[in-house]
């Protein structure tokens, strides 16, 4: 059986097919091209749906089920988009537009659910019972699996871990906010916490890089800090730190088996979990049980978000 997961970005349309093993036998993709009209988007995504079908040596005929995972706020039972501030969309039947393109099951749901369901099913997150999954990007994702389904609330926008604030009065968040665990632990909160050590300490390591870079990166403090330098490990410590009040917050809510963390950041590795794991250990609420939540690196980078669209038909049913 063979299943076609989407992810709808707001630069890129991805699509793949997916066998019953969680593999991906193709992939195609196109320019999102915003700002237009979400027929004309729908158009694109059933175009590429059907390009990545032809290179996976199968027909149509062969799909089981479509899947679509998107930014915004979505409500999985009536297949609309409510409102997607990144692609312009309000109260867009997507799944109307799919099923008519396709002529097969469709099925739709917030991208940062799908790709929690992706590492649930194939991959850091695999064999738990309830997982969540939190990417560290421009902002901060969340996704959150309860007894083997996706969770997403009463008004279809659960998960949204990253709007949790954890400093009253602090930074304004683009939520409109302040003091938001994203505002200090996404990568964009990295680079600013960077950019501020910096300007505070002309003289570090993290100014010579960033001359020869060219720019203040999520990899500049981390990469400093195994150069000796004092103000960027300080800055780490500081990011590490924020990150873990988030991470446990969030376990002390959910108790989930498994917490995976995604995203660019966490290719630092050792530097970036070891501390980590040490400061959730001392604060989190169940620190002397017999298990503990488990802290992960997603293993999928990309190919989570087609994964797990392609079949959230499992979840829905």
């Amino acid at each position: 059986m063979y299943y076609i997961g989407i992810d709808l970005g707001g630069t890129n349309i991805k699509a793949g097919v997916v066998n019953e093993n969680y593999e991906i036998l193709s992939k195609c993709s196109c320019k999102t091209a915003l700002p237009r009209p979400a027929e004309q988007i729908a158009e694109d995504m059933a175009k590429t749906a059907l390009e990545a079908v032809q290179k996976a040596g199968i027909t149509l005929e062969d799909i089981v089920s479509v899947g679509v995972g998107t930014p915004g706020t979505v409500n999985a039972k009536s297949g609309v988009i409510e409102y997607s501030n990144n692609l312009g969309f309000k109260d867009v039947p997507i799944v109307e537009l799919l099923k008519k393109a396709l002529g097969k099951p469709v099925y739709v749901e917030n991208d940062a659910n799908a790709a929690a369901y992706g590492e649930f099913l194939a991959g850091a997150a695999k064999g738990a019972n309830n997982a969540v999954c939190i990417t560290l990007g421009t902002g901060v994702g969340g996704g959150i699996i309860i007894d083997g389904r996706i969770y997403s609330g009463s008004n279809f926008a659960g998960a949204e871990i990253g709007h949790t604030v954890i400093e009253v009065d602090g930074p304004v968040c683009t939520c409109g906010r302040k003091g938001c665990f994203e505002v200090y632990s996404s990568a964009t909160g990295l680079v600013r916490m960077t950019r501020e050590a910096i300007e505070a300490n002309p003289n570090t390591i993290m100014q010579k890089m960033v001359k020869e870079d060219g720019k203040v990166s999520a990899k500049t403090a981390f990469k400093a800090m195994r150069e000796g330098d004092k103000t960027a490990k300080e800055v780490v410590d500081k990011y590490i730190k924020y990150l873990a009040a988030g991470i446990t917050n969030t376990i002390n809510i959910f108790q989930p088996d498994i917490l995976c963390i995604g995203g660019g950041v966490c290719n630092e590795g050792d530097p970036l979990l070891l501390p980590l794991k040490e400061l959730v250990k001392k604060e989190v609420y169940t620190k002397n049980s017999a298990k503990n939540t488990e802290i992960v690196i997603a293993k999928l980078g990309n190919d989570a978000g087609i994964i797990g669209a392609a079949f959230l038909g499992l979840s829905n049913n």
